[in-house]
Order: structure tokens, then C-alpha cells, then sequence
């Protein structure tokens, strides 16, 4: 049974209309402008997050009761007895969005909607509650062309997204009343108003590494060799056409590789609460104006990248399509900064290809590199693999380095001088230790306008040494700057929010917060803010 809702009021106050930001009226006494008309109104729309987070939270977004399904020992995490998705990675004001639940058993349950933020250390607010909806068991769905395995569940809720939700990344928390198990839907709530700080999640990269139902269907998967990835494989391959399609029409199954972390109440949240989650609690936490938005939005809205004055890549940033690279350049070159706060990224050239029912945006497959042709060239004959794929540019040309290894490391600071170093009392030599990984930047690209190299820091892949970290910095062409942080750990060194665990590997394992850290962060937003 489908049960549809419009327009019904939140459970708990709502706070400032986005259509009066919007259209530039006043409310609630303040003169705002999503376009930022007059200093008024900018400094109106960069009070929003301020705004936000002063009102109450709540842990009770957290799961308390999960049930996994270990398919195999540390590989997969899935929740059958509730897991669900949502029909679109992000959403407006005014669009509906639809929920696919699926419970097995069949049980009634309850869907409470949670914005994810800081909320006076409690990490999320409660914006809505579904009750005792009816749930299904609906199906798995069969294996398609090209290992595709695309989920045509019914809507067991649909609602319109209320005018006063705020951009962020908010969390569905699935209730079965049966048994009282837990899982998430996760979707992203985005706006087209100016701001400061504008954060990609990551999602393109969940989807790929998302092997539900069974732990054979991520783009690490084949027929021909099995899992192609780190763990368990038959055959290295990275070969683009050695993989099979993903859709975002599933469920996300936690993908646990043996350097992540085991956390089952993380499950159907995909990577967000494990390594963006800590960057966005922290810019919440310090009322940074910042607006999310999705890597689908960045492909499909070249143009709204540049309403922002920095534009953030964060956590395990892997796959993009060639618009997105295109777009971002666009962005960097109108004037906008950029921060690779993240590692592995600008690395797998995907497409995004409309679903079975034609639904744009929904399968991603791995064509190949952000490398240029004379490397993807190298690449590929080392690896035995037949060059037929048209590669992507070069990644370092947008983020000034490029994919360095697997494992991890120190932050090794070589440039203590820099303005990004300032007030971190850093020296020439200091580490700070496991910030590195769990894939991390390399290769510097020294010919770019500016390019300062501000780390140098040995690495081990596994057991053997890796390419050395380097983290880099160089000049936009409009006094606008693009940082390589070059690590998906980076945030791990800014906050631990409620039910957060450190990740680890075998080469390195981050330490937590760092005012070191924190204090790098500060200095790169106030030069992108200036």
C-alpha cells in the first residue's frame, strides 16, 4: 500500500522559509536574497546554518537495533528485514520524493526524517515521521544486461520537500515494528541560493562500490574474474570494460573492505556517515554558509557551481563523468576555489545513463581514466590490458596531483610558512600521524600557475612502499586558489560526531581530531571567503 503525503506539517518547528530566501522577501525580520542582493541580504543568507543549528537536535537519528546480513565475513552488510532507497540522489524544495521500502518479514514500520548537522553536538534534527506504514517484501531484482541489477520497487511513501528545508544531507531512519530493525535511506536536499562553501557528497562513488543484494554487484564485479578489487580477487583488473553496470535504484549495502571499519549502524547511509559526515558536523559546528549538493548535481549544473565562493570535494570523490570535470574547471576558471578535501578522486571516468524506465541520471559503468592519453596509454600496457577507451583528462590538471596508492601514512609538512599553516605551530618535518588514507595524492603537477607543494610524506601500499604523499596548492586565474588536501581521512582530523569510529588500515590509522588540522581548514575557508 502506497501512502502519499503533501504538505503535512514537521513534528517539530519549522524554521525559515527557502521560498522567502528565494524570492528575496523578508522573514522572520531579516531582508534575504538566494542571489545575495545588498550586503543585507548576503549577510542574512550566511546566518542560515547559524540558524539552523540553534535549533533543538536530537540523537535520536542514530540506529540502535540493526540485523546484518554478512553474505561474506567483512565483505557486505545488508539489512533484509528493512532497507529501502530513495527515487532521486537529490531534491528541491517542491519536488517529491519518493521512499522503496522493502521488509522480510512483512511488518508495518515507521520512516522519521532527520537533517544531518552539528544541533549543539547532537548531530541531527528531526523534520518528519511517517507511522505505521504498511510494509512488502519486495523483490530482488533479476540480473540484467551487463550485470545490472536495477530494483522496481513500489513507493511506500511519497512526500513534497517542505519550502523550510534547509540544503543538507538528511537521513531517513527505517523502523520495522515487528522486531524494532533498523536501517537508512539517505538523500540530499539542495538549493540554488549563493553561498560560501558549497559541499559535494561523494554519491557516484557509493553507488560503485555498492555490491547489494548479494555481494556481486558493485563495478568491482564480473563474470569473468570475480571481484576484481583488493580483497579476494582472482585477478587485478582495472580494465574499464571488465565491470558491470550499478544502478542508484538499490538499497546501499556497507562495502566493507579490510581497511574500513566495521560499523553496522552505519548501514544503508553508504560512505557518508564514515567519512563526510565529520567535515560537514564541523562546518555546521562553526556556521560556515555552506549548501550541498550531489555529484549528479555537478553534472547536470555547471552553471549553479558558480554561485559559490569555494567549491569542496570530500571523502572517496572516485568516480566522475567528463562533465563534471568539465564543470568544476569551468567553476575554477570563472573565479570559484576549490578544495580536494578527499583522496582517490577525479580517478574513474563513468557516464550517467538514464534507468531501464528511462528515469536520467541513475546507472553508472566504468569506461576509464582521468589520466590524459599518454598516461592512460602507460597505464594500460602496464597492465596488459588492450587501449580502446578514449581516457579522461588528466586529473591533475583540476586538482594539481593524482591518484598516489592504496594503504596510508603521515601528513608531513615541508612548507611551514604557507598561510595554510598559520597558527598550527608546525615545523619543517612535523607529522601529523594517519592523517594519509586510506588512499591518498601524489604526483604533483609542478608546471601550474603558483604550484606549491606543502607535504612530503613517505607511504606504505600493504607492506610495500607507496608513491609519497604530497599535498598541493596553486593559482586560479582569477586570485582564487585550488587546495589538494589529497587523503580521504582528511576529515577524520576535524570532529567526531556522535557514534563516530576511526577507520584503520593495516599501513596507517588516522588519530582523530587535530587542532592541526582544524586550524588548516579554518585558514583555506577564510582565504576562500575573503
Amino acid at each position: 500500500m502506497k501512502t502519499k503525503m503533501r504538505k503535512q506539517p514537521n513534528d517539530q518547528p519549522s524554521g525559515l522559509p527557502r521560498r522567502d530566501v528565494i524570492k528575496g522577501v523578508a522573514a522572520a525580520g531579516l531582508g534575504l536574497s538566494a542571489l545575495g542582493r545588498g550586503p543585507n541580504a548576503a549577510r542574512a543568507a550566511s546566518d542560515l546554518i547559524r540558524q539552523e543549528n540553534a535549533k533543538p537536535g536530537t540523537r535520536d537519528w542514530m540506529l540502535t537495533k540493526t540485523n546484518i546480513t554478512h553474505v561474506e565475513p567483512d565483505s557486505l552488510w545488508r539489512s533484509p528485514a528493512i532497507e529501502g532507497y530513495c527515487s532521486e540522489t537529490s531534491v528541491r524544495a517542491g519536488d517529491t520524493l519518493k521512499v522503496m521500502v522493502s521488509t522480510n518479514p512483512v511488518s508495518e514500520f515507521d520512516l522519521e526524517i532527520f537533517r544531518t548537522g552539528y544541533y549543539g553536538g547532537d548531530g541531527g534534527r528531526s523534520m518528519k515521521r511517517f507511522r505505521s506504514l504498511q510494509g512488502k517484501t519486495q523483490p530482488d531484482p533479476s540480473i540484467g544486461a551487463d550485470r545490472l541489477r536495477e530494483c522496481k520497487w513500489e513507493p511506500s511513501v511519497e512526500f513534497e520537500i517542505p519550502d523550510d528545508w534547509l540544503s543538507g544531507v538528511y537521513l531517513g531512519k527505517l523502523t520495522a515494528k515487528k522486531e524494532g530493525l533498523q536501517s537508512y535511506v539517505i538523500f540530499i536536499v539542495r538549493d540554488d541560493r549563493a553561498c560560501d562553501l558549497l559541499f559535494q557528497c561523494s554519491d557516484m562513488t557509493w553507488a560503485a562500490y555498492n555490491s547489494w543484494p548479494n555481494n556481486e554487484f558493485s563495478l568491482y564485479h564480473n563474470d569473468k574474474n570475480g571481484y576484481t578489487g583488493y580483497k579476494k580477487r582472482k585477478k587485478w583488473s582495472t580494465d574499464p570494460s571488465d565491470t558491470g553496470w550499478v544502478s542508484f535504484d538499490r538499497p546501499y549495502a556497507q562495502y566493507c573492505q579490510d581497511h574500513l571499519i566495521d560499523r553496522p549502524s552505519s548501514v544503508g547511509s553508504s560512505e557518508f556517515l564514515l567519512w563526510e559526515f565529520p567535515l560537514s558536523y564541523w562546518i555546521e559546528q562553526h556556521g560556515y554558509d555552506v549548501s550541498y549538493i550531489s555529484n549528479v548535481d555537478t553534472h547536470t549544473d555547471g552553471p549553479g557551481l558558480q554561485r559559490a565562493k569555494g567549491f569542496i570535494s570530500v571523502g572517496h570523490d572516485e568516480y566522475w563523468t567528463r562533465e563534471m570535470y568539465d564543470n568544476v574547471s569551468a567553476a575554477r576558471d570563472a573565479g570559484v576555489n576549490l578544495a580536494f578535501l578527499s583522496g582517490n578522486s577525479v580517478w574513474g571516468v563513468v557516464p550517467l545513463l538514464p534507468s531501464a524506465e528511462g528515469q536520467s541520471c541513475r546507472v553508472i559503468r566504468r569506461e576509464s581514466h582521468f589520466l590524459g592519453e599518454k598516461l592512460a596509454q602507460m597505464f594500460y600496457k602496464r597492465r596488459g590490458f588492450e587501449f580502446n577507451n578514449q581516457p579522461g583528462p588528466d586529473g591533475a590538471l583540476l586538482m594539481g596531483g593524482r591518484t598516489g596508492g592504496v594503504g596510508g601514512g603521515d601528513w608531513v609538512c615541508t612548507k611551514p610558512d604557507h598561510w595554510l599553516c598559520e597558527g598550527t605551530g608546525m615545523k619543517e618535518g612535523d607529522a601529523i600521524k594517519g592523517l594519509v588514507g586510506w588512499e591518498w595524492h601524489g604526483y604533483p603537477l609542478l608546471d601550474l600557475p603558483g604550484m606549491e607543494v606543502l607535504t612530503h610524506g613517505e607511504t606504505k601500499a600493504g607492506r610495500a612502499p607507496g608513491t609519497p604523499h604530497e599535498a598541493t596548492i596553486y593559482d586560479g586565474p582569477k586570485g582564487n586558489v585550488v587546495f589538494n588536501a589529497g587523503t580521504i581521512w582528511w576529515a577524520q582530523g576535524l570532529s567526531s560526531p556522535p557514534g563516530h569510529v576511526l577507520p584503520a588500515h593495516k599501513a596507517a590509522q588516522p588519530q582523530g581530531v587535530d587542532s592541526r588540522v582544524q586550524r588548516m581548514t579554518e585558514n583555506l575557508f577564510k582565504r576562500f571567503t575573503a
